[in-house]
């Protein structure tokens, strides 16, 4: 932008970028509009320069700075243009079709239709066009009959109000219709109803027949399938953490930066709703380039209430989730999916605390990956470790899996089951492969595996998102419950065509995720049963003696005390390697409470086939509270 004497002009002003230009003897539109704002030159070319900077739009960088609020600026755009300003517009009078979401990612206008008045079109004027506008109004004074100036966010809020019911039949629907093969809506195929009946059929008849030799057979099965997921997690236990694109952050000047957009789903978060919007307003990404989305029930009033107390600004939006069956995250996003303007998005929990850094290194990963790198997991750390033995346990399982498994995974180009947050995804991949399923608990585990199946893959990343682990024990088992019953509810998914998803995947990929999720939920259903069977031959020893067991016996009392002392000790030094020397000494020694903590996962495990039966697209949700009171 050129400055001369008293006058600022703009020649014109393309797409989403500011472009200055010389200044013209008389008084352009643009710079009559700033007067007319009482808008100063220095504040004309701060936010110009921004704009420029961020690859953003004035009115972006204007109304990310909060010096003007959004009725007050398209108020005055409306007095400019001598047009009516329509604050709040009905969603009822806008007519849905098939392309009115494009609004909500290019916010332009909209046509209206009152039951008893003549059709309107609500716009959205910016400064790029505001010469052409005043041009085309001064030369057709009647065109302005049938235009009304309105806001980016009462445009976008009336355009979701229209579209809810067309938009809640595709959430439900498109997985299932377009790839049903991927969709847990059915839990049992036919074929797979069938063969499950006929292997129960198999097993009562041979135990009836033999049941001491079938008895065996399945120890030995189940022992040998529970020790080959206990040495697959022997891997990760020397690998060293990988922060080389910690560097690439700390060094770069990123410019032109892309708009991101950040996905949170909330329900009953009234607690936590100031926390959450705290954490990511410290964010270090442009206000003018983030497109934050506080997915929100529509009959979540408690919420939606302590939402409207807090100040949002212009880059924040909240999504209106109408209300269907099944209330669960995965519909949620996937509701929300449809107005991300991003070209990444992140995805975080309502308790969520990321670190400030990460959508750079998000960004920098993706800017440097190839074209088939759909989504980045960032660690996440338990920070209240050290409230009980239970949130100790937490964190040290999330330690393993974060930080030792997880990358593990990624170096070796495996297919990653997601954790349900900080998960950052290129848009147009994560759109192209469905989204995620409204039907399956564990959305994140099945997007992982549906991404490596369509032939992208997922990696890591370092900086950390901060987040509580339960301290009730009836909230934990309710959300470990949901996990199990989705990573079920994944892998009957997977097993609909064994040997097509076989080649499909790779035979090693296919190995691992069986290792990884089938290995995961074995080991939790059968380790109280090699417990009891411990027991059952220690009570055998002391009442008659050790000459009163087989050699059989003897042998699979030594691998069952093998497994479960092997699964607490790779258990333990996964998670303690993977911490700093801090988080150990928040757990100190409350390690000990291992064996229960597998009990109660156990439980959990059990808890879910039950679930899955009876209520499968249930979604247990776990209430959080803010940090301090967690102290």
């Amino acid at each position: 932008m050129l400055v001369r004497g008293e006058i600022v002009a703009f020649d014109s002003i393309d797409g989403d970028h500011v472009r200055g230009l010389n200044a013209e003897p008389q008084e352009s539109s643009d710079a009559a509009f700033f007067r007319s704002l009482g808008l100063g030159k220095p504040y004309v070319e701060a936010f110009t320069a921004r704009a420029l900077n961020n690859g953003s739009t004035f009115e972006a960088e204007l109304l990310a700075s909060g010096m003007v609020t959004e009725d007050a600026y398209f108020g005055a755009f409306a007095r400019f243009l001598r047009l009516p300003f329509m604050a709040e517009l009905d969603g009822c009078q806008v007519v849905d079709t098939s392309s009115l979401d494009v609004q909500l990612l290019e916010t332009r206008m909209v046509r209206l239709s009152p039951r008893n008045a003549m059709p309107y079109i609500a716009i959205v004027p910016d400064v790029a066009s505001i010469e052409r506008l005043k041009e085309a109004l001064d030369a057709s004074p009647d065109l302005g009959r049938d235009l009304v100036v309105t806001t980016p966010s009462s445009l976008r809020k009336a355009v979701w109000q229209a579209g809810e019911q067309r938009r809640t039949r595709q959430t439900l629907n498109a997985l299932l219709d377009a790839t049903p093969h991927y969709s847990a809506r059915i839990t049992l195929l036919g074929t797979q109803g069938f063969l499950l009946g006929v292997g129960a059929a198999i097993l009562i008849c041979a135990t009836l027949f033999s049941p001491s030799l079938t008895f065996n057979l399945m120890h030995i099965l189940t022992a040998a399938l529970y020790m080959a997921a206990i040495l697959f997690r022997l891997a990760p236990l020397r690998l060293r953490p990988d922060r080389r694109t910690l560097k690439l952050v700390e060094q770069s000047q990123d410019q032109q930066l892309p708009v991101y957009t950040i996905l949170v789903a909330l329900y009953r978060e009234e607690a936590v709703v100031e926390q959450l919007v705290n954490a990511l307003n410290r964010l270090d990404w442009p206000k003018s380039r983030l497109d934050i989305k506080l997915v929100c029930e529509a009959d979540d009033a408690i919420t939606l209430a302590s939402i409207d107390r807090i100040q949002l600004g212009p880059h924040i939006e909240i999504v209106h989730v109408p209300f269907s069956l099944p209330r669960t995250k995965p519909k949620a996003l996937t509701y929300a999916l449809a107005g991300a303007r991003g070209e990444f998005i992140a995805i975080y929990d309502a308790e969520d605390r990321p670190h400030p850094k990460q959508l750079r290194e998000a960004y920098a990963r993706f800017r440097d990956g190839c074209d088939k790198l759909a989504s980045l997991q960032a660690p996440l750390i338990i920070s209240n470790a050290n409230v009980s033995w239970m949130t100790s346990s937490f964190s040290l399982e999330y330690s393993a899996l974060f930080r030792r498994m997880l990358p593990m995974l990624a170096r070796m180009r495996m297919p990653l089951p997601l954790g349900g947050t900080s998960n950052h995804f290129r848009a147009s991949i994560l759109r192209s492969v469905g989204a995620w399923d409204p039907y399956n608990v564990t959305e994140d585990a099945d997007l992982g595996m549906r991404l490596y199946r369509m032939g992208y893959y997922s990696d890591v990343i370092s900086y950390q998102t901060l987040e509580d682990a339960p301290t009730d024990i009836s909230a934990w088992l309710a959300q470990r419950s949901r996990w199990f019953k989705g990573w079920l509810q994944s892998w009957l998914v997977m097993m609909r065509s064994p040997i097509k998803i076989a080649h499909e995947m790779g035979w090693k990929a296919y190995l691992v995720f069986h290792l990884l999720i089938g290995g995961m939920l074995l080991s939790s259903l059968t380790h109280p049963l090699f417990i009891i069977y411990l027991l059952t031959v220690g009570g055998t020893i002391i009442t008659h003696g050790p000459a009163s067991l087989s050699s059989s016996q003897l042998v699979l009392a030594c691998i069952d005390t093998l497994n479960l002392v092997g699964s607490y000790t790779i258990f333990l030094l996964m998670g303690q390697r993977a911490m700093i020397d801090h988080e150990r000494v928040m757990v100190g020694k409350r390690w000990m409470y291992t064996p229960i903590y597998w009990l109660m996962l156990s439980a959990a495990a059990w808890r879910a086939i039950y679930e899955l039966r009876y209520k499968p697209f249930v979604w247990n949700k776990t209430p959080h509270t803010p940090v301090s009171k967690n102290k």
